[in-house]
Formats: structure tokens, sequence, C-alpha cells
């Protein structure tokens, strides 16, 4: 496994975005990127999953600025169900983190959010009051992100532009783009969870990490042919290299996909 957190293209390049972007993060506004590491093989996951729905919905219906992101791991795919939304690069991405926080070794379900407080994904306690001290902090980097346009791909997918604007990146930041769908439904034939019918929500579907050192450009990644972009959004957040702290976010929905 390797230490890359990349799937898609990760090009970036300066440019200027349209005049009016999409959404942006609001000035002095705190923010929680709430990221599960998860697997459609792991029986101790569906809860973490129903979780990570509810915390997505509840974030919609109040207009709070949570982002949920499920990333699904490849590790759980040779024990008797190959999840259909695994990548090694998620894998990696929680690599990253655990050597970060110095815990050595890898689990499922784990929530991590904001980039520096982990726990059990299931845990709904500590999810509530690690995503409430989150609100608290004000962001620091605000982001602006806009969705500039959709064409073919390989494979039958689509390449997805989006333009992003930032003010006072730190030295050593990254951005993240994440493209997420609701309302995903599973029929699971073997492993853990054999029988069982698995409904998961923002689950990542496109995902790329690029070097935060300009204040204006745009990233490019390929999105699966069977994306629905009417349950589709975009999250863009800004994270320190270092210590992994998230210090701005922001989300958008995508009907744009659509063309």
């Amino acid at each position: 496994m390797t230490d890359s957190s990349l799937t898609g293209s990760n090009r970036a390049h300066s440019s200027d975005l349209p005049p009016q972007a999409q959404d942006a993060t609001p000035a002095g506004e705190g923010f929680a990127i709430v990221e599960l590491f998860t697997s459609q093989g792991c029986s101790s996951c569906p809860p973490a999953e129903e979780l990570l729905s509810e915390i997505e919905r509840d974030a919609r219906e109040q207009r709070q600025r949570i982002f949920a992101l499920g990333f699904h791991v490849d590790y759980w795919d040779d024990l008797g169900w190959p999840d259909r939304f695994a990548d090694a690069a998620y894998t990696a991405r929680q690599q990253a983190y655990a050597r970060a926080f110095g815990s050595g070794h890898l689990y499922t379900p784990q929530m991590v959010v904001n980039g520096t407080v982990e726990f059990v994904g299931s845990d709904r306690r500590r999810a509530t009051n690690a995503i409430a001290s989150a609100l608290t902090a004000a962001a620091t980097t605000p982001i602006a992100l806009s969705v500039e346009n959709a064409s073919g791909g390989t494979g039958g997918g689509r390449r997805v532009v989006v333009g992003y604007q930032t003010e006072r990146p730190l030295e050593r930041a990254v951005l993240n783009v994440a493209i997420v769908e609701r309302g995903l439904v599973s029929e699971v034939a073997r492993g853990e969870n054999a029988g069982r019918t698995l409904r998961q929500d923002n689950v990542v579907r496109a995902f790329t990490s690029v070097s935060l050192d300009a204040e204006r450009g745009r990233v490019e990644l390929e999105v699966p042919s069977d994306l629905d972009p009417r349950q589709a959004s975009v999250v863009g957040y800004v994270q320190n290299d270092g210590d992994k702290a998230i210090v701005g976010a922001v989300a958008i929905d995508v009907p744009a996909l659509a063309g």
C-alpha cells in the first residue's frame, strides 16, 4: 500500500473562478468534516454508516456546516465480499491518519472529525461531542467552490472540473475535493454482512488531493458513470499536511454533473 490519497486525475493549475462561486465558507463560522472509514464487509460498520447518514440528514435540515464523507477501504475485500465503493487510496488515507495519531493500526469503523479527533465510528456520544466542539472553532482558511463543467471521461465515466478560491492558505496545506453520493443501496451476498441490504449515504465516489500553492485554481476528477447527480455533492476542505488539522471546508450540490 502506498501513502497516496488520490484517485482519478489530480491536476491543479492557476485560474480565475467565475465571478460568483456557488458556495463559500462564511467568515468566522465553525464547521465539521466527518470522515468515516468503513467497509461493506465489516459487520460492525452498518451502525456507523447509519449514524453518518443521520449526521448528514440532520445537518441539512438544520443548515449546519457539517460535511459527512464515507471512505470505503479495501482491506476487507479479500474476506468474502469485495466492496464496490472500496479504493486502496482510501486505505492509504486512513494509514496517513494512523501515523498522525500515533496509533499505528487500522480499524473499521473509524470516524475522524476535522482531522484531529478519532474514535469508533458507531460511538454516538463521541461523535456528538466532537462535532459540537468542532463547530465552535472558526475556519481559518476560507474556501469557495464552483462546478465549472463536466465532460466525458474514460470507461463511460465523466470528468468534472471544480474551481476553487481560498484566502490565506497555510504552508504545506492541501486541498481535498470529494464527490459524495447519497441514497445508495447494496445487496450483500457474502462475508460478514451476507444477506443484508445496506443503505449508505455520502459515499465517496471520487476524491483528489492537491497542494494548495495558489489562491485560485481548478481540480479535475473522474466520477463513475452510475453516479446520480441529483444525489451528489462536492465537498472541499483545506488540510494541514503535517498534523492533519482541517482549517476550512465547504460543500455544494452538483446538478451541473447532469450535463
